[in-house]
């Protein structure tokens, strides 16, 4: 009783401590001295500036599996789209970010984050990668998108914060690297809790490490069979090749203690020659 007791009260302490660190990295971002203006849903007219920046954490040290997959997925549409942009790496990006999640992109006085708005923004812009597509591919497309979303980012988080030796490992240390003691453990132990909490709500926190495989296998047999032998998946590049791109490039060549979801990852094989085809011609690695 009182161990639980205590537990509660270091949680709501933790809290309070977390909403001000949040209240005061929000107040720390700067951008040459001018505030970022928060995403607006009315979108500019003028054409795509030479001077955008992506925001992003930090790749060595910081960025954890499903923010480097979001992060190589939004990396991949801008180059598909051919838009120049700067990747700006900075340790409190998600706090800067207009809804707390990275990427996000300043494009003159616009911030948008994410992939499906940073592709609305750029379709507003006159680019777009679907002028081609019927509307019914463009709802199918959303639907591979939707499933995505729904399976390998929660099997990245799954992995990450729950598989308790990725996070001894893996996810403790990075995610409290740039964070002075005790402020890492604060905020490393509130982010855990907000993951915990997502995926109890969409009934993942209980399954085991086999099912969430399952689920992945499935999932990437869909797109597998969506795919064929074709190039892309409608043809020519889009958000869903691009999305793809940046969750199975990242599985398969991030080195975590458990390799189990890489390992289901691999056994589709025309999903990780999709990734490779599409890092060879758009990043061109050395």
């Amino acid at each position: 009783m009182l161990k639980e007791y205590a537990n509660k009260i270091l949680d709501f302490l933790i809290n309070v401590i977390c909403a001000a660190t949040r209240k005061c990295m929000k107040l720390m971002v700067n951008y040459n001295c001018h505030p970022l203006i928060p995403h607006q849903r009315r979108y500019t007219q003028e054409p795509w500036p030479d001077n955008v920046k992506l925001f992003q954490p930090y790749e060595v040290e910081q960025i954890l599996l499903p923010d480097n997959a979001s992060c190589l997925a939004v990396q991949a549409f801008l180059k598909m789209c051919n838009l120049p942009f700067e990747v700006e790496m900075r340790w409190n990006a998600e706090f800067m970010s207009p809804s707390g999640r990275v990427p996000f992109i300043k494009c003159g006085a616009f911030v948008v984050p994410e992939l499906e708005s940073i592709a609305q923004f750029a379709a507003n812009k006159g680019v777009t990668l679907t002028s081609k597509l019927s509307s019914e591919e463009r709802a199918e497309m959303r639907a591979y998108m939707s499933l995505i979303t729904n399976v390998l980012v929660n099997a990245e988080l799954y992995i990450s914060w729950l598989d308790q030796e990725t996070f001894n490992a893996v996810t403790k240390v990075r995610n409290s690297s740039v964070y002075p003691w005790p402020l890492g453990w604060i905020q490393t132990r509130s982010k855990r809790a907000a993951v915990v909490k997502r995926l109890k709500a969409l009934h993942w926190h209980d399954k085991t490490l086999d099912q969430v495989l399952a689920d992945v296998e499935q999932c990437c047999n869909s797109l597998s069979q969506r795919l064929g032998d074709k190039e892309f998946f409608f043809g020519t590049p889009t958000e869903l090749d691009a999305l793809v791109f940046g969750h199975v490039f990242t599985i398969i060549t991030t080195r975590l203690p458990c390799r189990r979801l890489a390992d289901t990852v691999s056994k589709c094989t025309s999903l990780v020659s999709l990734a490779k085809r599409i890092d060879e011609r758009y990043f061109k690695r050395p």
